[in-house]
């Protein structure tokens, strides 16, 4: 049947119409090596957006030597026609994209991906990384001018990642702005136990009897930097908390009664009463990994596993704890946000020495403030932007606490204790930035704070009371 005139001149007119569309289509182009963190420029990669990592790792604590497969599930941002990982040392012999031989090459820390096929804006692509050799921890300033990322202990590895370490032992988007689920595989000699976030779904025994691995699960988003996959041998205690939550401590026999801090009980009470005050706990069990690792000198807020480099004091404890909801829930929209973590979990201490009758809050202000001069480097430290090399200086925690204890007195009780939990459950499982926070506690106020916040975290100097 021949069609008439309209009719062809309205399938041309569809037919322009979609070439026309097809046409201004962007060209696939490469994703950025990095997303612009002022402290960390190419950390995180641009194109694509982390949805999902599943991490097989194999570990000889003989060699050191890590084998791994990781398997990143992403959707893309842009036309892509090619994307970066971060690895730091690593050796690749192997790259897929969606089942398919990749083309891969390396540039510093970067791992530049060339798939066979570009990779349309919106669709969700398999990228599946092999790798090994022997990781090396990063050092430096910024931690405490310790070592960090994956430490060789005598009998495993500690592994702790702030700011920049995950892509020590994984090729990533390693910045807090991607997050993603993961499930996290780890084989290592029998007798040794593989701790990582979230909960325990498998463990089994392979190569003959000769590994064991250790399946967990962390469902909810999780920044690489929290991801860990501790191994040693360690006297495991499971059970809930009062409050109802599941609970699993992993203690390395070496430091049993090493002091008289019951890790367990602390994380089960300071779990239950921060979900009072922070509103519910955000992720499916609670926890620590206690390692006999004490050269590494500090503690990290890993997702639902707080790990501790030997016995630490219950105050760090209810810290670490505390970074659950701000820190790990919430996290940080770009590096230079980093008082919203640790200005807030010190500030915690500062509320369960309230709690506990030991002392006010108001009177730890006090004695933080008094005991400092104006004459001291303390008081030189931008809290709100607090530079790279000193992001963990004291002032971001003890300042970025007194700025809470501020506008706490600013606001008053009812106030401020309404805008920590509504804090938590606006940002839940996503990021957050210092702005956002200033906003959010002038609604829940009603009052305009700019100047108390101007004054506590961007002024240099000792504030007058």
């Amino acid at each position: 049947m021949a069609l008439s005139r309209s009719a062809r001149l309205a399938a041309l007119t569809v037919a322009a119409a979609s070439f026309c569309l097809i046409a201004a289509a962007p060209a696939p182009t490469p994703g950025s090596d990095g997303i612009g963190d002022p402290y960390f420029p190419q950390l995180g990669n641009g194109g694509y957006d982390a949805r999902h990592y599943a991490l097989d790792v194999a570990y000889n604590p003989d060699t050191d030597r890590l084998d791994g497969r990781t398997t990143l599930t992403a959707r893309a941002t842009q036309n892509l026609s090619a994307f970066d990982l971060d690895l730091q040392k690593l050796t690749v012999t192997k790259v897929e994209v969606d089942g398919r031989p990749a083309d891969f090459t390396r540039s510093g820390d970067e791992l530049r991906v060339t798939p066979k096929a570009s990779i349309r804006k919106g669709n969700t692509f398999t990228t599946t990384v092999t790798y090994g050799g022997v990781p090396e921890p990063l050092s430096g300033p910024i931690v405490f001018g310790s070592d960090y990322g994956w430490m060789k202990t005598t009998d495993g590895v500690f592994v702790a990642c702030e700011p920049n370490a995950a892509s020590t032992w994984f090729p990533s988007s390693d910045h807090p702005s991607d997050k993603a689920t993961y499930d996290i595989r780890i084989k290592a000699p029998k007798g040794l136990t593989g701790v990582s976030n979230g909960r325990l779904v498998d463990t089994y025994d392979t190569d003959k009897g000769r590994q064991t691995v250790h399946h967990w699960r962390e469902s909810k988003p999780m920044a690489t930097y929290l991801a860990t996959a501790t191994i040693g041998k360690f006297d495991v205690k499971t059970g809930t908390t009062p409050g109802g939550t599941p609970i699993y401590v992993a203690i390395d026999p070496v430091l049993a009664g090493s002091n008289n801090v019951d890790v367990y009980a602390v994380t089960a009470e300071a779990t239950d009463y921060w979900s009072q005050v922070f509103g519910p706990y955000p992720f499916e069990e609670t926890g620590a990994i206690v390692d006999d690792m004490p050269q590494a000198g500090f503690s990290l807020e890993t997702q639902s596993k707080p790990i501790y480099s030997a016995v630490r004091s219950e105050s760090t404890i209810v810290h670490e704890l505390a970074h659950q909801w701000f820190g790990d829930s919430v996290s940080v929209a770009q590096w230079d946000d980093i008082w919203l973590n640790e200005g807030f979990a010190t500030y915690a201490q500062w509320l369960w020495a309230e709690h506990k009758g030991t002392a006010t809050a108001h009177d730890t202000f006090l004695n933080a403030y008094n005991s400092r001069p104006s004459t001291s480097t303390f008081w030189q430290v931008k809290v709100g932007d607090p530079q790279r090399d000193t992001m963990f200086a004291s002032a971001v925690y003890q300042r970025g606490a007194m700025t809470l204890q501020m506008l706490r007195e600013r606001i008053g009780d009812k106030a401020f204790f309404k805008l920590l939990p509504q804090w938590a459950q606006a940002n839940r499982y996503g990021n957050a930035d210092t702005a956002d926070f200033i906003a959010l506690a002038e609604r829940v106020s009603g009052q305009q704070l700019d100047d108390l916040f101007d004054t506590w975290l961007f002024t240099t100097g000792k504030p007058s009371l």
